[in-house]
C-alpha cells in the first residue's frame, strides 16, 4: 500500500473510482457503477477471483465465508458495501 492509499479517507467515492478504474484496465471497457457485471457478460466467475484479491490486497479486508459470494462482486456498487461493511467491521473488532 502507498503513503498516498494509507494517508486519504476511504470514501464509497473513492472506492468506486477505484474499482472503476481497475476494472477499465483489466477487462478494456468502462462500466457504470450498478452495472451487472456478470448477466453483461464483462466478467466471469473466475474474474472474480482477481477482485477478489485486489480488493482484500487495496483495503486491508479479508473477503471470507458467507461474504463469498457471487452477488458481494455483481456491480461497483455491491463491491463497495463489501469493503466499507468489512473495514467497519475490522476498525469495530480493533477498537
Amino acid at each position: 500500500m502507498t503513503a498516498e492509499q494509507t494517508m486519504a479517507p476511504i470514501t464509497a467515492e473513492a472506492i468506486e473510482e477505484a474499482l472503476l478504474s481497475f476494472l477499465a484496465e483489466r477487462i478494456k471497457t468502462t462500466v457504470d457503477a450498478d452495472q451487472d457485471l456478470f448477466k453483461s457478460g464483462l466478467v466471469s466467475s473466475m474474474f472474480a477471483m482477481q477482485l477478489v484479491v485486489y480488493l482484500e490486497e487495496r483495503y486491508e479486508i479479508a473477503v471470507i465465508g458467507s461474504d463469498l459470494t457471487l452477488d458481494n462482486f455483481r456491480t461497483v456498487q455491491a463491491m463497495t458495501s463489501l469493503v466499507l461493511r468489512l473495514r467497519n467491521a475490522n476498525a469495530a473488532d480493533d477498537g
